[in-house]
């Protein structure tokens, strides 16, 4: 069978097509304290500036050896460019958003006239995309995330969104086109800088805290807008919702996605069975397995969970920043020696 480039082979296996072997990829949060200590950049600094986001993102690369480059590590520079107060992280923790800025129609209309180019975060994210297509070209795939419009919504509204979507408040349906809209627009900017796969990180739109009806009605539509611009693209596109989504992948595959990523508490073999369209990616436990197992013990999980069903077996949730290299390089070893 054919070899292929380290871009070549992530696409083809996110779209189903033929290949020599499993990626060995991360679509969730990447980096570690020892990684930012081989690089020398680290947080909150490299959450801000594109040259030090750059070289801790490869750092994933070039010290654990993962075939793509992920950028960023946090889901609140999108809420932080429509002006939610962030409280800073550290060099371990990442940052969050404390703050909120839209509780009515008329607080959303105020956000609809936003823009791409200037100095936010996001914008410094964009760059650090340039950097890395410059310095990697068309070799390794650079994947781009952001938070999907359901949290985002729920990060600009605040702790009012989920009793608003029971009593049909009417700042819901204004702000989750407006953020879809944003998420669909941030992602176009990323791959124009140079992203070749897309990634939707969308924790609180949950099927466990949703169930069936409300996911239905406010995350596929919306899901389905960004995966459909970035098919426009030839960008594959994959979606992570945190906890047990087992029940909820048929729904999840609805959206029209290449991939749905699923976390430790997923039966993989029936997200699976469930997804009709989309491969399984994951869904390796980052805690007890990622930070706190041994080499060993990650690589006869990534058979069991490659066995099961998952086609790219990857971290389940985001990386500890405390996970060992040691570990995370077993994960690479098993993708690199596995057959498709």
């Amino acid at each position: 069978m054919t070899e292929y480039t380290p871009k070549e082979r992530l696409y083809r296996a996110l779209k189903k097509m033929d290949v020599d072997r499993m990626p060995a990829v991360c679509f969730t949060q990447t980096a570690t304290v020892e990684q930012m200590e081989a690089c020398g950049a680290f947080w909150p600094e490299a959450n801000e500036e594109p040259e030090l986001i750059a070289k801790l993102a490869e750092a994933g690369h070039t010290v654990v050896g993962y075939e793509a480059i992920r950028v960023p590590f946090d889901i609140t520079a999108e809420a932080e460019f429509f002006g939610c107060q962030i409280k800073e992280g550290t060099r371990e923790q990442q940052p969050s958003v404390v703050g909120h800025v839209a509780a009515t129609p008329e607080d959303v209309d105020k956000l609809k006239d936003f823009a791409f180019g200037g100095t936010a975060r996001v914008d410094r994210i964009i760059d650090s995309i340039k950097i890395l297509k410059a310095k990697y070209g068309d070799e390794i795939p650079i994947i781009g995330s952001m938070i999907g419009p359901f949290s985002l919504a729920q990060h600009l509204n605040g702790d009012n969104w989920f009793m608003g979507l029971m009593t049909d408040d009417p700042v819901i349906q204004p702000l989750i086109d407006m953020t879809t809209d944003f998420c669909v627009r941030y992602a176009q900017e990323m791959v124009k800088a140079g992203a070749s796969c897309m990634v939707i990180i969308d924790p609180t739109a949950s099927y466990e805290l949703l169930g069936d009806d409300f996911y239905a009605k406010f995350a596929i539509p919306y899901h389905k807008k960004i995966a459909d611009a970035m098919k426009a693209m030839d960008v594959p596109t994959v979606l992570h919702i945190c906890g047990d989504t087992t029940k909820g992948v048929y729904l999840m595959d609805q959206s029209g996605v290449e991939a749905i990523s699923v976390d430790q508490k997923v039966d993989v073999q029936k997200a699976a069975e469930a997804a009709k369209d989309a491969v399984i990616v994951g869904n390796l436990d980052p805690v007890q397995l990622m930070w706190k197992g041994t080499p060993d013990e990650i690589k006869a999980e990534c058979a069991k969970v490659y066995e099961r069903g998952a086609k790219i077996v990857t971290i389940g949730c985001g990386t500890v920043s405390a996970t060992p290299t040691e570990n995370l390089k077993a994960l690479v070893e098993y993708a690199k020696a596995s057959k498709y």
